[in-house]
């Protein structure tokens, strides 16, 4: 999973971290700091199969840091899961945990494994062998895991289950991503999409365009891109492609209608894994495309919303001259090389760990109401998570006027001095 390119995620992390580090003109040990996870566990979690062989699978969890609170980060399921993204990711968290200032620190985990060819069993026998793992090193306190890709509320149950039942009580607060009505929180599922939008719409507002007077392109049509498609539809915005990846063919395809896409419709040929049924789009109507033309559409917003790495500078130099606005709903979606073009060409880069804060912020507020056993009504959720966004954009936005800084970097700048504020206080470095 090093990317497209070659890229190595966590490579490219501490690039990131290294040039803020800089312009900070951090000290040696503060550097040396926050460049490495603070903790990392690597683990076997043995599985008998419904074949009845046993199958070995390798996890990780990374914990970054956690000087502002207790570690936050997802757990994926993907075959070509490395250490490597997993430490990128957990850094990410850091930050994008910071930006939005919420008192919580960056952790990720990962299993090598493809839950396409698991059965159900199989898939729970993995999340209680994870949680067995790591039973004494996270917790409600300490580390609170949530789904990305390829997991979901049901693996966060089982992953609950274990927990409660290793240390005998209710945990509700140990991980989040939960189904409502067993800890979860209502409002999460659409929690980081909303949040791109709500960003989005600031943005839009700075720049004084209308939301109705836009079309924009959002790659991926996962959980991040459905209900990104849905708010900015709402806002009077028109969506003219998506793309999402084909299970069957092993690659993505583009879906193009240049009046508007049909979010309904499309998620009605839509199978569990955000995969959009090719031949029921064109009878449809939606001219099907490589999954990389999404880039090229003649837009004035683009949101990759997919995997890392999938901005890139080959890809970049094909972006139409229309574009003005880039919201990065995926987690490092734009390599170094493309985040020069993009910032050469003066396009507004609302970046990943601003952008999509939604998920992580809403996650918080489960945790929140899961800890204090009181939950909150949909709106109130979403009320709550349009003010932390929209604060922490209009924070960012004012760095980065005021010192004339590139959005991404001044995402940085806030998010790494708050870290390393809250590591000097407490006399780490």
């Amino acid at each position: 999973m090093a990317g497209s390119g070659g890229y190595n995620a966590f490579e490219m992390a501490r690039a990131q971290f290294d040039k803020i580090a800089d312009m900070l003109e951090l000290d040696g040990g503060a550097r040396s700091f926050l460049r490495t996870p603070m903790r990392e566990y690597h683990f076997s979690i043995p599985v008998r199969m419904d074949d009845g062989n046993i199958q070995v699978f390798e996890g990780f969890r990374v914990q970054h840091n956690d000087a502002r609170g207790p570690c936050k980060g997802g757990i994926r399921f993907h075959p070509q899961e490395t250490i490597d993204t997993v430490r990128a990711l957990s850094m990410w968290m850091t930050w994008k945990c910071a930006v939005v200032d919420i008192p919580l620190g960056g952790g990720k985990g990962g299993v090598i494994c493809d839950p396409h060819n698991l059965s159900a069993r199989e898939q729970e026998a993995i999340c209680r062998g994870f949680v067995r793992q790591l039973a004494r090193n996270v917790g409600p306190v300490a580390d609170v895991p949530a789904p990305d890709v390829m997991t979901n509320a049901q693996h966060m149950l089982w992953m609950m289950d274990e927990f409660e039942k290793v240390h005998g009580g209710h945990f509700p607060g140990f991980i989040t991503g939960k189904p409502v009505g067993m800890g979860g929180s209502l409002g999460r599922t659409e929690a980081t999409g909303y949040g791109v939008i709500y960003t989005l719409r600031e943005a839009l507002k700075e720049l004084d365009i209308r939301p109705s007077d836009t079309t924009a392109c959002v790659q991926g049509f996962g959980n991040v891109g459905q209900y990104a498609i849905e708010l900015y539809t709402q806002m009077g915005g028109t969506v003219t492609c998506t793309s999402s990846w084909d299970q069957a063919d092993q690659c993505a395809y583009a879906f193009r209608k240049k009046d508007g896409i049909d979010l309904e419709e499309l998620r009605g040929i839509t199978d569990r894994f955000g995969g959009i049924d090719k031949a029921k789009a064109k009878d449809l109507g939606y001219e099907v495309l490589p999954g990389d033309a999404w880039v090229e559409q003649d837009v004035d917003i683009l949101m990759p919303s997919a995997l890392e790495n999938s901005l890139t500078g080959d890809n970049a130099e094909k972006m139409s001259k229309r574009v003005k606005v880039i919201a990065e709903g995926a987690n490092g979606p734009t390599t170094p090389e493309a985040d020069a073009i993009i910032h050469e060409r003066g396009i507004h880069m609302i970046p990943d760990f601003l952008a999509n804060a939604g998920g992580v912020t809403c996650s918080y507020f489960e945790q929140v109401q899961s800890n204090m056993n009181y939950f909150w009504e949909k709106d109130e959720v979403l009320g709550k998570l349009d003010v932390k966004m929209t604060a922490a954009y209009v924070a960012v936005s004012e760095l980065a006027r005021a010192k004339k800084l590139y959005m991404r970097d001044a995402a940085y700048v806030v998010s790494i001095d708050r870290v390393v504020s809250a590591c000097r206080d407490r006399g780490w470095i």
